[in-house]
């Protein structure tokens, strides 16, 4: 927490478009004798994300008397949306009242200057303090239960219990905002992360279901196919029989042999990487920090650590984790692997010696040439706050927060997520075009033209279709490559 404000009075909540969560819009006024904790976030922000284990704890610890309420602040002008933030709401499992402040009113009138932020109020309606970034969830507490102290002893807390109305409508269907989708042709297998059941299925490429693995509750739990746990799982990479995992949630690389259905922990040690550990060490000692996607080159799994804005590799032989590119630093910055800076990779492909990135906050698509070579180079797409859905070359590009990447022939395609399409991307001349999507949230089937997506954000090709995870839709869609033509695949 920063240093204390002194006697500032909390600004009133007013300007948002809407309110979720709570049966009617909150006022401050309503809330004398609680304490309110307000959390500035935008949901496709992965340092937001990495704050709601607070905002759920801090509740439970400090029930009756502390309100957490989140202050929806977009960074995308897709997170404007109230039914996408609703949405997002449900996939995360975010249960306090949140506003949309769509204008940024609610922001300005508090002078946020960063996602995220939390403010603290006391029951008079003072600000306490605010802390900026994450990581602040035990000073929190700290300052929570000390200003609960106070108030207690003067009779000054109100307990009576705050009305919520969480949106927590379960799909109908058998997934759960998949994150991610891997077509292992060979095989005949698709292995789909069903991200929003904390498990992982595999079909037959036409959908029809073979195995299960997790429990559909999220836990870090390894053993059988059927006993096992993951936590939000996203990425996967197929060498053999081995299936690697990128378990976000539990910021883990998992290890599903796919021979016995055993599930193992090949990385990590299940809590949160923070900046003062080091960059790498073995495997099971060293904390990693929300893993998003995973690529196997034959011998080592690169990592899309999306948390600290880094690439880092898994040595399976040697029993190594490491850091391999970016500074920590969030940006743009091309170069050496030692000096290159990323912006939330979210999703890597390999294709021969280079191993392209989705820099998912950076709104680019990233080129990083392997050993020997060492070296980053943006191919397209614009920069932190340089977004739109523009095709075109290189820097003129614009894209909107893409998740997804895979590799078709000598294309690689993107999953531009917060535009609802697929695109095609020319490596060689940094080339980028619109193929299937119309460009809007829905789920139509169809010409490319007419076909909607809703937030799509994992890909995987075969010689004939490209499997898409839409996410917002509860789907696994199949592009065929020679048409562009969409369908949904219907899992039995």
């Amino acid at each position: 927490m920063d240093e204390e404000l002194g006697p500032v009075r909390a600004p009133e909540l007013e300007g948002a478009v809407a309110w979720l969560n709570t049966p009617a819009p909150i006022t401050l006024a309503q809330l004398r004798g609680k304490i309110v904790l307000l959390d500035f976030w935008t949901y496709g922000c992965i340092n937001c994300q990495h704050v709601l284990p607070d905002l759920q704890r801090l509740p439970a610890r400090f029930a009756d008397v502390l309100v957490v309420i989140g202050i929806h602040a977009a960074k995308f002008d897709n997170e404007r949306s109230t039914d996408n933030i609703r949405r997002t709401l449900q996939r995360l499992g975010i249960r306090h009242p949140v506003a949309n402040d769509a204008a940024f009113r609610i922001w300005q009138a508090y002078t946020v200057r960063a996602w995220p932020t939390q403010v603290l109020i006391d029951p008079r309606g003072y600000v306490v303090g605010t802390a900026t970034g994450e990581g602040h969830g035990a000073r929190l507490e700290e300052v929570i239960a000390a200003v609960a102290a106070v108030f207690e002893a003067e009779g000054g807390l109100d307990r009576t219990p705050h009305l919520l109305t969480p949106e927590t409508v379960a799909p109908d269907g058998l997934l759960a905002f998949p994150g991610k989708v891997l077509a292992d042709e060979s095989s005949s297998r698709l292995f789909i992360a069903d991200t929003g059941h904390h498990r992982v299925l595999q079909t037959d490429l036409e959908g029809r279901l073979q195995r299960v693995f997790g429990t559909d509750s999220a836990g870090r739990t390894d053993g059988a196919a059927t006993e096992a746990q993951f936590h939000h799982p996203q990425g996967m990479a197929v060498a053999g029989d081995t299936l690697w995992v990128a378990d976000a949630g539990n910021h883990l690389i998992r290890r599903i042999d796919l021979a016995t259905g055993l599930v193992e922990t090949a990385a990590g040690t299940g809590r949160q990487q923070t900046w003062q550990q080091t960059d790498g060490g073995a495997a099971l000692e060293t904390s990693l920090n929300s893993p998003w996607d995973v690529a196997w080159d034959g011998r080592l799994l690169f990592i899309a650590m999306a948390g600290p804005h880094q690439i880092w590799l898994l040595d399976p032989q040697q029993g190594l984790v490491i850091r391999y590119a970016g500074t920590g630093a969030e940006g743009r910055h091309d170069g050496h692997v030692d000096e290159a800076a990323f912006a939330q990779p979210s999703g890597l492909a390999l294709l021969d010696r280079t191993l392209h990135v989705a820099d998912a906050e950076a709104n680019v698509v990233r080129a990083l040439a392997l050993p020997p070579d060492n070296q980053v180079r943006t191919l397209a797409g614009g920069d932190l706050f340089a977004f739109g859905d523009v095709d075109g070359v290189g820097d003129a590009v614009r894209l909107q927060h893409p998740l997804g990447l895979c590799v078709s022939g000598d294309v690689v395609l993107i999953a531009d997520t917060y535009n609802h399409r697929i695109k095609r991307l020319d490596p060689r001349r940094g080339r980028v075009m619109s193929w299937t999507g119309a460009g809007r949230p829905g789920h139509v089937d169809g010409a490319p033209g007419a076909a909607c997506f809703h937030e799509p954000a994992g890909l995987s090709a075969t010689g004939r279709h490209v499997y898409v995870a839409d996410t917002n839709n509860h789907a696994v869609r199949v592009v065929d490559l020679a048409s562009g033509e969409v369908q949904t695949l219907d899992i039995r």
